[in-house]
């Protein structure tokens, strides 16, 4: 599977990159029609009829049910759509708008990249609601989530919180019943948007009730820069398969990764004595299990999504922030992102459910923190926990830290995946503090 990195590049002002589409180069931030970021989930609610009141949640999702009609019985009955069909811009104006600043202000005086994660999740719903969208009926039959978080790059330029922020993006393949999004932000710099930020996210289509798949449109590409888009969404999708069948919960380690652990083990085993069982840690280094940080969170109704469950912006932004807390915790020093690994939504979360997250250091290499956050909720009623999300960040000291020791086979796992995503980032990046963002 790719890895979500957040990769630093060196573009230079305007300048265009491969594989954008639509969402290439500077755009104007005076153009009609660009939304403003406080009408993205307003825009939301009203597609999907849902009510700003809690205690009408209830009502609104049985006239949800009203809409089953609409759904389409095949792909093959629904009109393909255009990339620019789904193609929007967003305003986040921190410079234009000081009042919005708080909630993004980190106290480095730097744009809080949780945030920033609640942003685009919004923003890859409502884009595919664009592109599935039925000029018919005011509402849609589809209930629209997201499914993964593929890929973040971070471009260059840093994310100051005094200059306004545009966000833009489009559908750039589609299948069934899932579709990927590429996304785009720029901030202003001077008299111009220079772009800072590219993502991908895959996205699923559901019934009204959400309960079931549910087909969407499918998608035409009309040039040769938008067959490249749509052939690369196949080839993320083909990689995410292969990933996942290599995953060591489901096969070995390779031979060279089981020599890594043995060796390690070997480093470990106390000199004076001839004993598996008499460990000793080497100098500079940190026993895995000392290197964790846990939270809770109880999922309150104000962080509820259109569908009335837990918003997935949410549980980055609170798994984002205890990794980063865990990576400065244990390096002593302040850590910037480098990479996003694949966020992948296996359960919703329930409004009134507690949230647990776990974070600890699994990798470390030089001056680079890998953290892994595991997050797994239980209702209120029931002691059962179930996992909802894995999420890997990779972080970037300003020193040099320890290394990190597995003790049981089950840490010596979790240090071979750490070091797997650690290694899937295309080259190591050099510590630029004005290139990089805090949480």
């Amino acid at each position: 599977m790719r890895r979500a990195a957040l990769r630093l590049c060196a573009l230079g002002k305007g300048q265009l990159t491969p594989g954008r589409g639509l969402t290439q180069g500077p755009q104007n931030p005076k153009k009609q029609g660009i939304f403003h970021i406080h009408e993205v989930r307003d825009k939301l609610r009203e597609i999907v009829g849902a009510s700003t009141n809690w205690r009408d949640h209830v009502k609104a999702m049985e006239e949800r049910k009203l809409l089953h009609s609409f759904l389409a019985k095949s792909q093959d009955g629904l009109p393909p759509r255009r990339m620019k069909d789904s193609y929007i811009e967003v305003l986040l104006p921190l410079g234009s708008e000081p009042e919005l600043r708080e909630k993004y202000l980190t106290v480095q005086n730097t744009v809080r990249f949780g945030r920033i994660l609640e942003d685009l999740d919004s923003l890859g719903v409502l884009i595919c609601y664009m592109h599935n969208k039925i000029h018919s009926a005011k509402m849609s039959p589809l209930s629209i989530v997201t499914a993964l978080v593929d890929k973040i790059d971070m471009c260059k330029k840093s994310l100051s919180p005094e200059q306004d922020i545009k966000f833009s993006g489009h559908v750039s393949w589609v299948g069934k019943t899932s579709m990927e999004v590429k996304m785009q932000m720029f901030q202003l710099h001077g008299d111009e948007f220079c772009p800072v930020l590219d993502a991908t996210f895959v996205m699923v289509a559901r019934d009204s009730e959400n309960k079931g798949p549910a087909f969407v449109n499918p998608l035409i590409p009309e040039s040769p820069e938008e067959e490249e888009l749509f052939r690369q969404g196949e080839l993320n999708k083909g990689r995410r398969i292969a990933f996942s069948s290599t995953s060591l919960l489901k096969m070995a380690p390779s031979a060279e990764e089981r020599t890594t652990i043995h060796e390690m083990f070997l480093s470990t085993l106390d000199p004076k004595t001839i004993s598996f069982r008499s460990r000793v840690l080497p100098s500079n280094a940190v026993w895995m299990e000392n290197s964790k940080l846990k939270s809770l969170e109880i999922c309150h109704p104000q962080e509820r999504n259109i569908f009335n469950r837990i918003f997935g912006g949410f549980l980055m932004r609170k798994a984002y922030e205890l990794a980063w807390a865990t990576a400065c915790s244990f390096g002593g020093s302040r850590p910037f992102v480098v990479a996003v690994d694949d966020i992948m939504f296996q359960k919703p979360v329930e409004v009134g459910s507690l949230l647990f997250l776990s974070s600890q250091v699994c990798f470390t290499q030089n001056n680079y923190i890998q953290v892994r956050v595991h997050s797994e909720v239980a209702s209120l009623q029931e002691k059962q926990h179930t996992t909802t999300n894995v999420f890997h960040f990779t972080f970037m000291s300003e020193k040099e830290v320890p290394l990190i020791f597995p003790k049981t086979y089950g840490e010596s796992m979790l240090y071979l995946d750490g070091q797997r995503h650690f290694n899937s980032m295309s080259g190591p990046a050099t510590l630029r503090k004005d290139y990089l963002v805090e949480p």
